[in-house]
C-alpha cells in the first residue's frame, strides 16, 4: 500500500507541476477506470483458483519493474506524460489481481471471530503507511526532479514481492472450483453477488458517494485552489487525511461489539457527506487539515466495515470474486470520481465541487438505507472457531447472519 500511495502522490504532483492543469491529473482516473473495468471482471476468478500468495508476489513484481522504469526516465529527463499514463494503465490492470487475492487471503489466515479486528488492523497499518508517505515524498522531492522519489517507490515495491511468500498458510481457496471454465467462474460470481442481500447495497453506496467526492489523489489541485499552496500543502493535507484514517481504524477496533455493522457504514458515510461540504468551505489550511482529518476517519470507518462485511458474509470459494466485485465498484468510482472532481474543480472551482459532492453523498446514503434493507438490518454474529450456531452444526455463521435478511 505504501508503494501505491507514494506512486499516486508522486505521479499526480509530477503531472500538475508539468502542465498546471487539473484535467491532466484527472486523466489518470479515466485511464485507471478504462483498464480496471474489464480487468476486474476477470481478476476475481484467479484468486479463487490459484495460490493467492504467488499471485500477490507476481503483481508486485510488475509494480517494481514499471516504477523502476519511471525512475530511470525521470533521471534522464526523458519522462513524458504518456509514460505516466501508460504505466498507470498497466498497474491498474495488475492491481485487480493482487487486491482480491490479498483480501481473500486475510480471511484464510484469521479466524472469523477476529476478522473484523484484523481488517481494522490492516486498515490502520495502511493509514500509518499513508501518513509516512507524504513525509517520505517531501524528503525525496527536495531536489528539482522526482528521480529519488520514484527510486524509493521502486524499493518499496521490491520489498512487497518477497513479503507475501513468507506467509506459511496454504494460499489456495477451500473447495476451489478447479477445472471450471473462466467464463463460468465469472458468471457464478456475478450471480452470487446479485442474489446477496447486502453486497449490492454496499457496492451502490461506494459508487454513488465516491464518484462525486473523490479527493485524495487531487490534493495538489485543492492545495492550489483552496489554499494557494504547492507540494508542501498537498503533503500536509495527505498526512492529515491519513492520520484521520488511522483514528477511524482504531474506532472500528473499539466498536467490535457493535453488531449493527451495516448501520455503522451508513452513519459514517452520512457524516462523510457533511464533512465534504465543510471542506469546500475552508480557506485556512489548518482548518482544512482538521476537516480532512475527520474525512479520513469517517472514510476509514466506512471502508473497513464494508470490507469486513464482504468477507464475513461470503464463503471462501467465492470470496475472491466478491472482493473483486467490491473492487470493481470502488475502483470504478475512484477513476470516475477523480475525473469528475478534477474536471469540476477546473471549471467551477474546488469549493463548489465539494459542496455538490457532499449533498449527493447524503442523498445516496438515504437511498441505500431505504432501498436495500439488508444493509441497515445486518447483524454480525461472532462465533468461536468450530462452534455451532444456535446449536445447529449444519448452520455456518455466514448462513446464520444472512438467513434473517432473505
Amino acid at each position: 500500500m505504501a508503494t501505491m500511495n507514494l506512486r499516486v502522490l508522486a505521479t499526480a504532483i509530477w503531472l500538475y507541476e508539468e502542465t498546471g492543469s487539473g484535467v491532466t491529473v484527472a486523466g489518470l482516473g479515466l485511464i485507471e477506470l478504462a483498464m480496471r473495468l474489464p480487468a476486474t471482471l476477470y481478476g476475481g476468478a484467479p484468486p479463487d483458483e490459484v495460490d493467492r500468495k504467488k499471485l500477490m508476489a507476481l503483481t508486485q513484481m510488475a509494480s517494481f519493474l514499471l516504477i523502476a522504469v519511471m525512475a530511470a526516465l525521470e533521471g534522464t529527463s526523458t519522462l513524458q506524460i504518456w509514460h505516466i499514463y501508460a504505466i498507470t494503465a498497466v498497474l491498474a490492470a495488475t492491481s485487480v489481481l493482487g487486491g482480491p487475492a490479498r483480501s481473500a487471503l486475510t480471511a484464510r489466515v484469521v479466524p472469523r471471530s477476529h476478522l473484523m479486528h484484523a481488517v481494522a488492523t490492516n486498515t490502520a497499518t495502511m493509514q500509518i503507511g499513508t501518513m509516512i508517505t507524504p513525509i517520505i515524498f517531501w524528503l525525496t522531492s527536495l531536489t528539482t526532479d522526482l528521480t529519488l522519489s520514484f527510486s524509493v517507490i521502486a524499493g518499496f515495491a521490491a520489498l512487497s514481492v518477497v513479503l507475501p511468500l513468507m506467509i506459511e498458510i496454504d494460499g489456495r481457496a477451500e473447495n476451489a472450483s478447479i477445472g471450471q471454465s473462466r467464463l463460468k467462474s465469472i458468471v457464478a460470481g456475478l450471480k452470487y453477488v446479485k442474489s446477496h442481500p447486502i453486497l449490492p447495497g454496499l457496492y451502490l453506496l461506494d459508487v454513488g458517494v465516491t464518484i462525486v467526492s473523490f479527493y485524495r489523489q487531487l490534493f495538489p489541485i485543492f492545495a492550489d485552489h483552496l489554499y494557494r499552496g504547492g507540494r508542501g500543502t498537498a503533503s500536509a493535507l495527505t498526512w492529515a487525511n491519513s492520520a484521520g484514517g488511522l483514528v477511524g481504524s482504531l474506532i472500528v477496533m473499539f466498536t467490535r461489539e457493535y453488531r449493527a455493522k451495516g448501520m455503522l457504514v451508513l452513519w459514517a458515510t452520512l457524516l462523510y457527506g457533511f464533512l465534504l461540504i465543510a471542506f469546500g468551505a475552508t480557506s485556512v489550511l489548518w482548518i482544512g487539515m482538521i476537516v480532512v482529518m475527520f474525512l479520513g476517519a469517517t472514510d476509514a470507518v466506512g471502508m473497513t466495515s464494508r470490507q469486513a462485511i464482504v468477507q464475513l458474509t461470503t464463503p471462501d470459494n467465492m470470496r475472491g470474486r466478491a472482493v473483486a466485485a467490491h473492487s470493481l465498484a470502488a475502483m470504478s468510482a475512484n477513476g470516475l470520481g477523480q475525473a469528475e472532481v478534477g474536471f469540476m474543480s477546473e471549471i467551477y472551482g474546488a469549493d463548489k465541487t465539494m459542496y455538490l459532492g457532499g449533498i449527493i453523498s447524503i442523498v445516496v446514503v438515504f437511498l441505500v438505507w431505504w432501498l436495500v434493507k439488508g444493509v441497515r438490518q445486518y447483524r454480525y454474529t461472532e462465533v468461536p472457531a468450530g462452534a455451532a450456531v444456535d446449536n445447529d452444526d449444519s448452520l455456518s455463521p455466514i448462513d446464520y447472519d444472512l438467513r434473517s435478511l432473505k
